[in-house]
């Protein structure tokens, strides 16, 4: 039984959000929402040029997200009546305010709060937790090109966006998971012990599970 109508799969680029994803939805029947990022032809050139891109790139996936999310969540599936999504909207203040300047930020976030309040929040947010090395490694193992830039500083930057969001959103239903270790696309088990844990029922709060493999 899944308790949660709605629950995001979040975490740091290379974590493992999609897979994921599409493992829960298909095995709960739940709609599955996710990311089109493969659209935003910015991406590739933020990579290449940070100084120059960002604001379009940041502007640009607000923009897509909250299309696709108010279109997905708000169309009702009688076949399918859970959703899970491999991100949600607030991805998008954690992504502007590493990679904005500050009057930039400023900017972004009178468009983003409007956006914000008229999206659905999840019942349950995921997020999935990897050291910076474990990300590189599934960065370059999923060989999208413009992404073997990366630097590690930008990935702490972004893991530390996100668990500065987390702990100043404590009103939110949010489960940390750190996930060293686990395949669960490979592993049947390791995956059906992340489905257990994440379909417990839980109060609002933030739950940070330890390692769950030393």
């Amino acid at each position: 039984m899944n308790p949660y109508k709605y629950i995001s799969i979040e975490g740091n680029i290379g974590a493992g959000k999609t897979s994921l994803s599409k493992l829960l939805a298909e095995e709960l029947g739940a709609k599955l929402v996710l990311e089109e990022f493969a659209e935003n032809t910015f991406l590739p050139k933020f990579y290449e040029n940070p100084e120059r891109y960002a604001f379009p790139v940041e502007l640009s996936f607000l923009s897509e997200r909250f299309s696709q999310l108010k279109r997905e969540l708000n169309t009702a599936d009688l076949f399918a009546p859970n959703i899970i999504s491999d991100y949600f909207i607030s991805k998008c203040q954690i992504f502007a305010k590493n990679n904005l300047s500050k009057d930039e930020y400023d900017l972004f976030m009178k468009m983003y709060e409007i956006v914000e309040a008229s999206c659905p929040k999840p019942d349950l947010m995921v997020y999935l937790y990897l050291d910076v090395e474990d990300l590189q490694y599934n960065i370059r193992k999923r060989g999208r090109a413009y992404e073997q830039s990366i630097t590690d500083e930008y990935l702490q930057n972004i893991q530390n966006q996100y668990l500065e969001y987390i702990r100043q959103h404590e009103d939110m239903r949010v489960l940390i998971i750190y996930t060293k270790g686990l395949d669960f696309v490979a592993n049947t088990v390791d995956y059906q012990l992340l489905r257990d844990i994440i379909l417990q029922p839980r109060e609002s709060g933030v739950y940070r599970l330890q390692p769950l493999v030393v």
